[in-house]
């Protein structure tokens, strides 16, 4: 049950493990409740504190992180060592790179089938419930949608609470303890992988406010840590092969490959996946890893998006060998703006939101997870522990689902940008995306009347309709954010469903982190950022008039879609704390 966000306590305060991690005492995961934890809600030095603030810890609290073991690791002084590499035959590191080169591969396919089995799921689940609600049968569709969440989460979190705990959350906090000099049980086994890629699949399909970033960069550095060894107590095998690779330092630096890897994969930015492992993963670091993790992201990249361009839900869509953008730019934008100095005014108010909202996130954060272990902990069977743990996903996307479903239908139906009744046609935009002022032709009509299509002098009108909230709720994550990347959409999203989705998703965001499943925030976080981002270009949109390229260039950087981009990234660095690695991820993915 660890969060992300407890990735700040590693670096900041010890570098050791996260604060959800230390209560756990045993493998099959249960909490024990710190009975000297007498601090006030608002206490200094706890959850509420800046990073000049020592964090505090309870004198249980410290017995905890007292049991965790500390790796040796080898020292590039140490005489000993220096004494066994000279006995090693002379070589040019060819296999090194090989090595590299495998588990970049193997990453790539891992993301390249999360993918698949993720998109083919959510996939059917919408669609179904999409030609339900065209015959206003909401609640068949509320049924069928909680049925297909309720399932996979409940599979998502019994394969974590019973059968291996240490496949929950990110997986990042623990990744990033190893790199660091700690050693956490059962991070880096097999059972650990197969469950982690079956959870996180499970519940990002679900519908729950998480994605899949996270549980990658952990499935990266698990290939790292399994293939560069060639060996496996748990499947008993003990190939004889690469047997130079078995020391700390190598299978350290695999882990980081690794690692990097799975960020590459996940956001298809190999240099954004090499500076993530450099930032924020590792402290041991030289130029030659640098280059060598360099190549591995580049092969996952490659492995990842080849595929992908090719399968649709494990259906081939014919091409092979063909990159298609769209498949591998995670969040395209098709038109470009120029910059102009006025554009960093709105910016740096969009970047004070950014730090504000992620210390709320992360304060909110914190005070859920230590509530969830005060009732798990106050629960004095084991059996019942478990039960509470699967039960509080089910909860979360019970309200999920209702809000996703049934909340679009308290909005009115909105229309087209290009819009046509009768014999009256709009005159200042098209359907298609290259085209000023557009509404983008992928919207959600929900229950709204679908119309016809007419083309008149190559522009395409339409007299039907769709729904503002079900174009950000009924459809996966990442779509969702496309949307409100888009550029020239500026009258696609009102003020009040912006607002009303915010909150909303804002507080099951912070109570879905943290859970018994295996899930990331990164799909959340650039959700929530988006929104806000595209409230401050609406509101400048609203006191300036809309400007487009064509129309009035000078100004056409009044795009709510460019502030929905950039107010993504200052969530993601206000919850992360990110900084060279998240531009270079955002710009390149």
């Amino acid at each position: 049950m660890n969060s992300e966000l407890e990735v700040r306590e590693l670096q900041h305060r010890t570098e050791l493990i996260d604060p959800d991690a230390e209560m756990k005492c045993s493998e099959d995961g249960d909490y024990m409740l710190p009975e000297d934890d007498n601090y006030s809600f608002f206490s200094k030095g706890r959850d509420f504190e800046s990073v000049y603030v020592n964090h505090q810890y309870t004198a249980k609290e410290r017995e905890v992180l007292t049991s965790y073991n500390s790796l040796d690791y080898l020292p590039p002084h140490s005489n000993v060592y220096r004494h066994w590499i000279t006995r090693q035959p002379a070589r040019l590191d060819w296999d090194r790179w090989i090595m590299m080169g495998l588990i970049g591969f193997s990453v790539g396919m891992i993301g390249f089938l999360m993918h698949q089995v993720i998109d083919l799921i959510t996939d059917l689940k919408l669609e179904q419930a999409r030609a339900l609600l065209q015959h206003f049968e909401y609640m068949l569709a509320w049924l069928l949608v909680l049925a297909f969440g309720s399932v996979l989460v409940l599979f998502s979190a019994a394969s974590v609470v019973l059968f291996r705990p240490s496949a929950g959350g990110s997986g990042i906090p623990e990744l990033i303890g190893f790199l660091n000099g700690t050693t956490i049980r059962s991070i880096f086994n097999v059972k650990t992988m197969v469950v982690k890629f079956f959870s996180c699949c499970c519940a990002v399909a679900s519908g729950l406010p998480v994605g899949p970033e996270g549980p990658m960069i952990h499935l990266g550095g698990l290939v790292g840590a399994g293939l560069s060894q060639f060996r496996s107590t748990t499947l008993q095998c003990h190939l004889p092969f690469f047997t130079r690779f078995r020391n700390s330092e190598d299978r350290r630096n695999f882990i980081s490959a690794g690692a990097a890897a799975g960020v590459a994969s996940a956001f298809g930015a190999p240099v954004g996946g090499l500076l993530f492992a450099m930032e924020e993963v590792s402290s041991f670091w030289n130029m030659k890893l640098s280059w060598q993790t360099f190549f591995c992201c580049m092969v996952s990249t490659v492995t990842t998006d080849l595929f992908n361009s090719a399968f649709t839900g494990f259906q081939y869509m014919g091409d092979f060998g063909l990159f298609k953008s769209n498949k591998y730019i995670l969040f395209q934008v098709t038109d470009g703006i120029a910059v102009n100095i006025l554009a960093f005014l709105p910016t740096v108010v969009i970047g004070v939101l950014g730090g504000v909202f992620g210390a709320l996130f992360n304060f909110t954060n914190l005070k859920i997870t230590r509530l969830r272990r005060r009732i798990v902990t106050y629960t004095k069977h084991a059996s019942l522990q478990k039960v509470l743990r699967i039960a509080e996903p089910l909860l979360v996307t019970v309200i999920m689902v209702s809000v996703s479903v049934m909340l679009p239908a308290a909005f009115p139906c909105s229309k087209f940008t290009c819009f046509f009744d009768g014999d009256t046609y709009s005159s200042t935009c098209t359907n298609h995306p290259s085209s000023p002022l557009h509404t983008e032709p992928t919207v959600q009509s929900y229950d709204c009347p679908e119309g016809i299509r007419v083309v008149v002098n190559g522009t395409t009108f339409t007299n039907g309709s769709f729904n503002q909230v079900a174009t950000l709720l009924m459809v996966p994550g990442e779509r969702a954010i496309q949307h409100l990347f888009s550029r020239n959409t500026h009258l696609e999203f009102d003020y009040s469903v912006l607002l009303t989705v915010l909150p909303i998703y804002f507080f099951l965001a912070c109570w879905a982190a943290g859970m018994s499943i295996a899930s990331g925030i990164v799909v959340p976080m650039l959700f929530i950022g988006g929104i806000y981002g595209r409230l401050v270009g609406l509101a400048i949109v609203s006191m300036f008039g809309v400007h487009t390229a064509d129309s009035s260039p000078y100004w056409a950087w009044m795009d709510p879609g460019a502030f929905a981009l950039i107010g993504a990234a200052s969530f993601f660095g206000g919850v992360s704390r990110l900084t060279v690695s998240l531009t270079v991820i955002m710009a390149t993915s």
